[in-house]
């Protein structure tokens, strides 16, 4: 499996905004000639005593509904609980990648204005998202409106926004066409990956992208080809039981070998010739934020929805069965869910999320924000969850 790149320094601005850091100022004039890098250790020390002393800080600050934006403040709240693109945001480490070359900027510097409120706000008051609204719906116009969406296509839009803006990669090279199949699958995935990141590389790619694998085998002559590629979540179907089905239920339901027959007989890359095949998908890179949604919308237009108990862990899911290669870093915590409640006519978005500080559940229901009990997180509403790596996680 390819391993993680490395670290990126974190920078600090010179000038961090004064309305999400009040207490910065003053501490900033105290302290005018120490050097810049007792300056930002200092400021990082701010935030975490704050954090620490203000309730408030904790994250524990509701979102206010601007007219069925239940959607949106759901997945908001799950990303602001995703302790490293949290940090990102308060450090303002965002700033170091925001090229300046580019016109486009305002959806990352709305965001984390918005982490930076909820994570330092000295008030417990909701906080209003309408100008990180303003900003998502020019990058996505289908947000334009008050009308419910789908959380699920939200968190898709709004990582691809994210990412655009903070690519590391700011001029992409030309697209060349290169032959890995002569190489063993585990080092055809890896010249893939470090292709990918040739022209998408940002702190959202570090965080939530993994690699798939799919193979594709000839049934007449044996023959297996193997494509990799990057995904961003990984949709599964809902297995079908009886009031309750398991997640690795699901999961093996996504990874099934496959018959492609008939019209879908794909051309075997040996024989030439259009061959029935065997296709499968394995992981050949777990992402260090794995975000699973549940199928439980029919595609064909939303006028149905699955309703079924899908029992997932909340510890120590043990993903290795689906790894492409032998995988000793597959296993995952969870640390939030985007529910949805009621039926496709009439549903309502909240959130359940451990806050990383305390460890502690929530229930973040627009505006209100409420201790839960961890055993209230599993329910047959959940449709996005959020898993972090257990090698990165801190609970």
């Amino acid at each position: 499996m390819p391993s993680m790149r490395q670290s990126y320094t974190v920078t600090v601005p010179e000038e961090p905004p004064a309305a999400a850091f009040p207490f910065l100022k003053t501490e900033m004039r105290r302290k005018g000639s120490m050097s810049g890098s007792v300056l930002v250790s200092t400021f990082v020390g701010l935030l975490i005593n704050q954090a620490k002393n203000s309730k408030s800080a904790q994250g524990l600050v509701g979102l206010k509904n601007l007219g069925n934006t239940c959607f949106m403040n759901s997945i908001l709240q799950c990303l602001s609980n995703t302790h490293s693109l949290r940090d990102y945001c308060l450090h303002n480490s965002h700033r170091r990648d925001l090229n300046n070359t580019r016109t486009n900027t305002a959806l990352m510097e709305e965001f984390a204005k918005l982490i930076q409120t909820m994570w330092t706000s000295s008030s417990s008051d909701a906080v209003s998202p309408s100008e990180f609204k303003t900003q998502i719906q020019r990058y996505a116009p289908r947000f334009v409106g008050y009308n419910q969406q789908d959380a699920q296509e939200f968190l898709r839009f709004l990582l691809d926004g994210l990412h655009n803006e903070i690519n590391r990669v700011t001029v992409r090279p030309r697209g060349t066409v290169e032959d890995f199949d002569h190489l063993p699958d585990e080092e055809k995935g890896k010249k893939m990956w470090s292709k990918y990141l040739e022209r998408e590389d940002s702190k959202i790619v570090d965080l939530f992208v993994g690699q798939l694998k799919s193979s594709l085998t000839c049934s007449h002559c044996g023959f297996c080809s193997t494509v990799f590629d990057p995904f961003w979540d990984l949709s599964l179907p809902i297995a079908k039981g009886y009031g309750e089905v398991s997640l690795m239920e699901c999961m093996r339901l996504f990874t099934k070998e496959d018959v492609l027959d008939g019209d879908e007989k794909p051309t075997c890359y040996r024989c030439k010739a259009r061959r029935r095949c065997t296709k499968k998908f394995t992981i050949q890179k777990f992402p260090k934020i794995l975000v699973l949604h549940l199928k439980r919308f029919s595609e064909a237009r939303r006028t149905s929805k699955l309703s079924t108990f899908v029992n997932f862990p909340m510890k120590d899911l043990d993903l290795r069965e689906f790894a492409s290669e032998n995988s000793t870093n597959a296993v995952y915590n969870l640390y939030a869910v985007s529910n949805h409640s009621g039926t496709t006519m009439g549903g309502h978005y909240t959130a359940y999320c451990r806050n990383p500080n305390s460890g502690e559940w929530y229930t973040f229901n627009d505006s209100r924000v409420t201790p839960m009990s961890s055993s209230q997180v599993r329910s047959s509403d959940g449709y996005v969850l959020f898993y972090e790596l257990a090698s990165s996680s801190r609970m």
